[in-house]
């Protein structure tokens, strides 16, 4: 751990830089070992901490969720100086009372992705297992929950299930209906990769999920529709910049959380026998152990 303050990372849509009081902007190319993140980082300073801000499908939204590249993004933040991760996301509601518009932030993941070969950055003869019984950074879900139910009591729901699904396409009613039966809360395409690829990093997360739809097991609702995704993204686009511009001011100037030595205990094969070529590939986040 270095002396300096470690950065922030905000992921999410590409306006969500617009907030009052981001200061001395810049754009930065970061080449990765992974290949390109979605876009540029958009780099500057807000509430006196240096934040890195990235658009999770690129500017304009041009790539669909299976064609992100989680490895790039999480890597080119870790790469300079990320330890906090904050994801803002639209899913929709298994929940009655879970309605469009409100917010949610879940300590839970499932997975039915069918790409796990690409939500870590090990392999290749280097083997790590982290530890993943609890997702999300609970100091960080702690800081965004008090925010949250500061500025929006009403509509915020703490805890809760994330299902995350390969998409692009949204579900079908017997998929929606499996995973309320299962007791999810809320579905996604993108989120669960990027938290599984910040444990390794070592980087603490936690998620700012807004519902924008009932996915379609509500029958008496219109089923989810991409227009109506983003008419609710953009209803809650001010609750979100509130809050993240908030929580960051209230995260820790050191990197000293239980997220931020996830590997200690995760690195399997001994440092011997690691080829160098896959070194080169982690060295962002393992230089310790090299």
């Amino acid at each position: 751990m270095t002396s300096e303050i470690p950065a922030i990372g905000i992921i999410g849509g590409s306006g969500l830089y617009d907030i009052e009081g981001f200061e001395g902007r810049e754009e930065i190319k970061v080449e990765t070992p992974w290949g390109d993140p979605s876009d540029v980082l958009t780099a500057g300073t807000l509430g006196g901490r240096k934040v890195f801000f990235l658009p999770r499908h690129g500017r304009g939204h041009r790539i669909l969720p299976h064609e992100l590249n989680h490895r790039a993004n999480i890597y080119a933040l870790r790469s300079v100086g990320v330890r906090f991760i904050i994801c803002v996301t639209a899913v929709g509601s298994l929940r009655e009372e879970y309605k469009p518009r409100d917010i949610v932030l879940p300590d839970q993941y499932f997975d039915r992705t069918s790409r796990r070969e690409e939500h870590t950055f090990f392999g290749g003869g280097i083997c790590a297992h982290v530890q993943f019984g609890d997702p999300v950074s609970k100091g960080l879900h702690s800081i965004l929950a008090d925010v949250s139910k500061e500025l929006h009591e009403k509509d915020v729901h703490v805890g809760g299930t994330y299902v995350n699904m390969d998409g692009p396409a949204f579900s079908t009613r017997a998929e929606s209906e499996a995973n309320r039966q299962l007791g999810f809360d809320v579905i996604g395409m993108t989120n669960l990769p990027e938290a599984k690829l910040a444990r390794e990093a070592e980087i603490a997360l936690t998620t700012l999920a807004m519902i924008t739809d009932y996915d379609c097991w509500k029958v008496e609702e219109e089923a989810v529709t991409a227009d109506a995704v983003i008419g609710h993204l953009m209803a809650n686009a001010a609750a979100a910049k509130a809050i993240v511009a908030e929580a960051i001011t209230r995260v820790p100037e050191v990197a000293n959380w239980p997220e931020h030595s996830a590997l200690d205990s995760a690195l399997v094969t001994d440092r011997s026998l690691w080829p160098d070529a896959q070194i080169a590939k982690i060295r962002a986040m393992a230089e310790r152990f090299i």
